[in-house]
């Protein structure tokens, strides 16, 4: 789950990222050279309907004992297939999940690479060796579950109720241990719900880690002026229901805060006025970022399966917030202050959906600087989907979130070309960067975004003023929103995993422009330029 949100300094947590720094500190990119397709469009994935890409999974997970074999692990280590790609070339991405004696590995996952002439190479999250001694826990379950309340209390979690906690092995840092995984759901202060994921050690019974799994991110809009909708007749109404979308439909809440709401229906086919505004621009914003990743990467809906999420508008009362909740794949918008700026802008659809294709792809962990690649995945998408609408009532800029009015004084919520302009963000990586909220901790992703799509130095785009500078003081020249969008997106969805970490990041981006464009191309060498100048080496 997934939230777009001004960052609050009370919900920084010691605990949780101290347990982040020690997860970025293992995070291992290996092999992704040898995976490079040939350069050019060949590299880019094939589009596949959904039956062709649930038939590859499930040949793929016939096989998976044979490549778990052909990769060297161990014995009672076995992969569970979570999504294949294709590239045009013939090149193969085939993304697992990991299990030990039948247990989850929280951190194991990997993605294998198979070139046309049959050579493979893998990219991990983690290159710890799997081995226990023993998967009996010497702490029961409940002491986990009392343990994981303790915490959410801790992080003002209010009506916390601990689910039955599972037993995992934890190898997402340092050596794997014998674990528990137990999620808290609960209501955090400023109403967004809670699902807070602990992990406890199964033998000592201390705290390994912790992360808040909600993640805070025709008919006239708000926001975008007159727009299309797609929508189904039912008798004599419409519904805001998109059949050509995968059947995404938009509710009406009604400031509630749980449940589906109301389908929005209306006696005409034209949506205007009153309650039925943030349902216009959310219903919109949910068709423009569905084409945007089906026309730019041939994905077909957030999880390229062919299946519409939902969107859920008035949430609650003067709620300042939206998020993404992946376990009921729906998106969720708040009204603002005093009601009256509902979080439904085109960049915010974008940004909760790209959480939806992050979950979906390399399931960046929400914390330290994976968390940090997470929130910053969804706004180069949403800033990307902002582009693609080509909307004159909100044109497309490298400003995030700035219809939507969240502070009350006409500034964005966040700075792309100058992160720190926010005063939080950081330009540029360093060694304590992982400790920031993830809001903040993603403008060196964002800052590296900008520099390769225009470059660094002061321009115009689109009315808005920038000017980006450059850790090193050196001088980037932009490859174009396009390529750089692309190369981001090869990246997270074929060479980035779980742990991914900034260095990681940048070995996954080249990774990307060398299949995409080539290892001699402009657009490789800009890529390392890039990330160089946001201080990545």
């Amino acid at each position: 789950m997934r939230r777009f949100t001004t960052p609050r300094s009370h919900t920084v947590r010691t605990t949780a990222l101290l347990a982040s720094a020690a997860l970025c500190a293992v995070a291992v990119q290996t092999g992704v050279a040898g995976a490079q397709a040939e350069s050019g469009p060949s590299a880019m994935a094939v589009r596949m309907t959904p039956d062709q890409r649930a038939s590859e999974i499930r040949s793929a997970q016939d096989n998976a004992a044979a490549t778990a074999g052909k990769i060297g692990l161990g014995a009672k280590e076995k992969l569970v297939v979570r999504d294949v790609v294709k590239d045009a070339d013939g090149t193969v991405h085939t993304r697992y999940e990991r299990t030990y004696a039948g247990l989850p590995v929280l951190g194991g996952d990997l993605v294998v690479h198979q070139d046309p002439s049959g050579r493979t190479s893998v990219t991990k999250s983690t290159e710890a060796a799997l081995s226990l001694t023993s998967t009996d826990a010497a702490q029961p379950a409940s002491a986990a579950a009392k343990a994981a309340l303790s915490a959410a209390s801790a992080q003002h979690t209010t009506k916390p109720s601990a689910g039955t906690p599972r037993k995992v092995v934890w190898a997402s840092a340092g050596t794997p241990v014998l674990a528990y995984e137990t999620v808290v759901e609960g209501v955090q202060p400023d109403g967004t719900p809670s699902e807070l994921h602990v992990i406890t050690d199964a033998g000592t019974g201390a705290e390994l880690f912790r992360y808040e799994a909600i993640e805070t991110g025709t008919g006239t809009s708000q926001y975008s002026g007159t727009v299309p909708l797609t929508t189904t007749k039912s008798g004599s109404s419409y519904q805001l229901n998109d059949s050509a979308r995968g059947g995404h439909k938009t509710y009406d809440l009604k400031q509630g805060t749980s449940g589906t709401g109301t389908l929005y229906s209306n006696a005409t086919d034209t949506w205007a006025g009153g309650r039925l505004t943030a349902g216009v621009d959310a219903h919109y914003g949910a068709a423009v970022t569905w084409d945007f990743y089906k026309n730019t990467f041939g994905r077909n809906g957030i999880r390229n399966d062919g299946k519409g999420a939902y969107s859920r508008a008035h949430y609650g009362n003067s709620y300042v917030n939206a998020f993404w909740n992946d376990s009921c794949f729906c998106m969720t918008y708040g009204d603002g202050s005093g009601n009256k700026k509902p979080l439904t802008a085109i960049d915010v659809a974008g940004h909760e959906m790209s959480h939806g294709v992050t979950a979906a792809t390399a399931k960046l962990v929400y914390s330290g600087e994976s968390g940090g690649l997470n929130e910053a995945t969804s706004d180069i998408f949403g800033t990307a989907v902002e582009f693609y609408a080509n909307n004159s009532s909100d044109v497309g800029d490298y400003l995030i979130g700035e219809k939507i009015d969240i502070f009350g004084n006409g500034k964005p919520l966040r700075y792309m070309d100058k992160p720190s302009k926010d005063g939080n963000s950081a330009d540029n990586w360093s060694s304590g960067v992982g400790g920031k909220d993830v809001h903040y901790s993603s403008g060196v992703a964002n800052h590296f975004f900008y520099l390769l799509s225009e470059g660094s130095g002061k321009k115009t785009i689109n009315g808005v003023q920038y000017d980006s500078p450059t850790a090193d003081g050196s001088k980037v020249t932009g490859i174009g929103r396009d390529k750089a969008a692309k190369i981001w997106y090869k990246a997270l969805t074929s060479y980035m995993t779980s742990n991914t970490n900034y260095k990681a990041a940048r070995t996954a981006t080249l990774s990307a422009a060398g299949a995409l464009y080539g290892t001699t191309s402009t657009e490789y060498k800009t890529v390392g330029a890039a990330w160089s100048a946001v201080n990545v080496k």
